[in-house]
């Protein structure tokens, strides 16, 4: 890898270990903590390829990237944030940043991403420069974790692509308020939003009215694979007689419609009229990581709609970390908001999570010809579409190790669980040394507590 690299950070750890890193791949590196000095330097014509920070001292990392490419055409920037939410990844996309990272970030995969960067600007021809738009909103779509800035990356791509989107995941986590984001930060965000339901397909004027309310904005089929056979031939015959200006086409789903089409239970034809891109909404017991985040999240907002400003003792925060959350993000949500409500004081305690997660049924979320399923099957879709999220390129160096450890800790913490935390009963329920228990549970953090189950 050869070429100079710009870094712009006001953390001067990340500017060290970035400037480390590049100069043992072989680029000279420019380092600064000044948004100002990084564009002078690129009016100066000096760098190949530029990292920087979104908030600085002296400005917006983001803001900055239309007069780079006004500046200087053509030279790729990797915009690295601790703002992670989809809003920055949308931005960056807008303002034709070359890829974006949340922070903590890979530093291989950051690595890698600059050497492709560094590659594509020896061989591209310049890059237009691109508007960014104006945008707002408090989108409960946040999360740090690799699955979702995955997510967030593809929203970005897809947003201004004119192909249907299907969107998939388990009831609560999100995917009504994704195809709302991929309307809203779309050039169709001034048009209508209709999201249609099965009995709105109905009757003989029912098409030609969804299609009328919608013009040339955004219609969303929710939860497709529940609708019948004759509801699914109007959709077919109603996409086929679209009108100009055809409306942006987006479907969402919590079964698997490949397993329904195989079943004969949903049309062929529909499925390949839904999936012209297809984003997959992770659950949160794939990125049980994003727990503390959501739930920081949620008090904010109910401080903002005046309830008052609570937190959770670092016990209650370590039951809502560990709790599988059958219900994802809206079970997240709404239990954070009862336990506003109803604590007293201004510290949340264990005692009170039990009480509220106690009296809610572990339900398994919903799956079509899922009974069944072997844990080898359920491992392999999993593995599947964690592959699919990351496109073209391939995820972290490391991954066998990170999928043994993702399985191996719940795999501890339920049996410690259902054991009561009895660490002997719990190592014989396993089929493992006593000690060989003890050490996981340190090596993997986990928290052990003797008490009544929650399950």
């Amino acid at each position: 890898m050869d070429g100079t690299v710009l870094v712009a950070d006001d953390d001067r750890t990340i500017r060290t270990v970035l400037t480390q890193a590049l100069t043992r791949a072989g680029c000279k590196v420019h380092a600064t903590a000044s948004l100002t000095t990084l564009m002078r330097w690129v009016e100066e014509g000096k760098g190949d390829l530029v990292i920087s920070d979104v908030i600085m001292p002296d400005g917006n990392g983001l803001e900055a990237l239309p007069r780079i490419a006004k500046e200087r055409p053509g030279l790729p920037v990797i915009v690295i944030s601790a703002q992670n939410t989809i809003m920055t990844a949308i931005q960056a996309a807008e303002a034709d940043a070359y890829d974006y990272l949340p922070k903590p970030f890979d530093l291989p995969d950051l690595m890698k991403r600059a050497a492709r960067a560094l590659d594509l600007k020896r061989r591209a021809t310049p890059a237009r420069p691109t508007e960014v738009h104006e945008a707002g909103g408090d989108l409960p779509l946040v999360g740090r974790t690799a699955e979702m800035q995955t997510l967030y990356r593809l929203v970005a791509r897809v947003m201004n692509a004119d192909l249907a989107v299907l969107i998939s995941g388990e009831s609560g986590t999100g995917k009504s308020l994704i195809a709302r984001a991929i309307h809203d930060f779309s050039d169709r965000r001034t048009l209508p939003f209709v999201v249609v339901q099965a009995a709105d397909l109905q009757g003989a004027e029912g098409p030609s009215s969804l299609l009328s309310k919608v013009k040339g904005g955004s219609l969303v089929f929710d939860e497709v694979g529940d609708y019948d056979d004759d509801t699914q031939a109007r959709i077919v015959r109603m996409l086929d007689a679209l009108p100009d200006p055809a409306p942006r086409i987006m479907a969402t789903t919590q079964v698997d419609l490949m397993a329904l089409m195989e079943q004969g239970r949903f049309r062929q034809d529909l499925f390949y009229r839904l999936g012209g891109v297809t984003l997959v909404v992770p659950s949160l017991r794939e990125r049980v990581e994003d727990v503390p985040l959501l739930a920081e999240h949620f008090l904010a907002r109910a401080e903002r709609d005046g309830f008052g400003t609570r937190r959770f003792s670092p016990e209650a925060m370590a039951l809502i970390h560990a709790y599988g959350w059958p219900g994802n993000v809206r079970q997240l949500e709404n239990t954070i908001r009862r336990l506003v409500v109803t604590s007293s004081e201004e510290e949340i305690s264990r005692a009170e999570v039990e009480s509220v997660l106690g009296n809610q049924p572990m339900v398994e979320p919903l799956r079509a010809g899922g009974d069944g399923e072997k844990l080898s099957a359920s491992v392999a879709r999993h593995l599947k579409r964690y592959f699919d999220l990351h496109g073209a390129s391939l995820p972290a160096p490391g991954l066998y190790d990170r999928i043994l450890r993702e399985m191996e800790a719940p795999l501890i913490e339920i049996a410690l669980h259902a054991t009561g935390g009895n660490q002997a009963r719990c190592a014989d329920l396993l089929g493992i040394n006593r000690n060989t228990l003890r050490k996981k549970i340190t090596d993997l953090d986990i928290q052990v507590t003797r008490r009544r189950k929650l399950m």
